[in-house]
């Protein structure tokens, strides 16, 4: 048992040596031309917000199945608790302490974001565009092709116009929503060490940190 708890560190210990963020794109230089994503606080999870025509061919095709909307927001979390209407405690028990499959939830929609998100704290990050390219790219390996190489998607969004799509990795306590989407804002160049990021709380005050705060959150926990 000591054995394995030691091993347990030097593992965590090695993965914390070897997260550091791609050098030299963020925050983007003086005269650089900018991408804007937002980051929306949902209580027990994050979104990330980005504008549908600011992403380029190739780098996340599945946005293509959203062809009449200006916004897409992303999530990520176990494929039990994340698609349940009613999550009970059950659920919670087991994303948090058993290896499961996952999903990303999708949500495409149009005009304000703060009207959309009226009541969620919302944080703007502006990226370079290496920054931007390749959060994109991570977002678009986060999806599990079948043999045909199409992603699959399991049914409605929670909320709005979407859909939640399988993945390809695995939630756990220590790979949970937050510190995904932690990963994806560190591959974008923010200073960030994902698997310190286990809460929403921490992600967002990191990213207040970082960006600017367009909206304060007016609910104690949305989902």
């Amino acid at each position: 048992m000591r054995k394995r708890a030691a091993f347990a560190f030097f593992t965590f210990v090695i993965l914390l040596s070897c997260s550091t963020p791609p050098k030299g794109i963020f925050p983007p230089s003086q005269n650089e031309p900018v991408q804007s994503i937002y980051i929306i606080g949902h209580g027990g999870h994050a979104g990330i917000v980005i504008r549908r025509s600011d992403i380029p061919d190739g780098l996340w095709s599945e946005n293509h199945d959203f062809p009449d909307v200006e916004y897409l927001e992303v999530g990520w979390g176990d494929e039990d608790y994340y698609q349940s209407l009613d999550p009970h405690v059950g659920l919670t028990l087991k994303a948090a302490f058993l290896p499961t499959g996952s999903v990303l939830h999708i949500v495409g929609f149009s005009g304000s974001i703060t009207y959309f998100f009226a009541v969620n704290e919302i944080i703007r990050i502006d990226l370079s565009n290496t920054g931007f390219n390749n959060l994109l790219s991570y977002i678009s390996d986060s999806y599990a092709l079948n043999a045909a190489g199409v992603s699959q998607s399991l049914g409605p969004s929670l909320y709005g116009q979407g859909r939640f799509y399988l993945s390809n990795e695995t939630y756990h306590l220590f790979n949970n929503c937050n510190i995904w989407a932690a990963r994806g804002l560190q591959k974008a160049g923010l200073p960030l060490v994902p698997e310190l990021i286990i809460t929403t709380d921490s992600l967002m005050f990191e990213v207040r940190q970082l960006g600017t705060i367009i909206q304060v959150s007016n609910s104690e926990e949305i989902r």
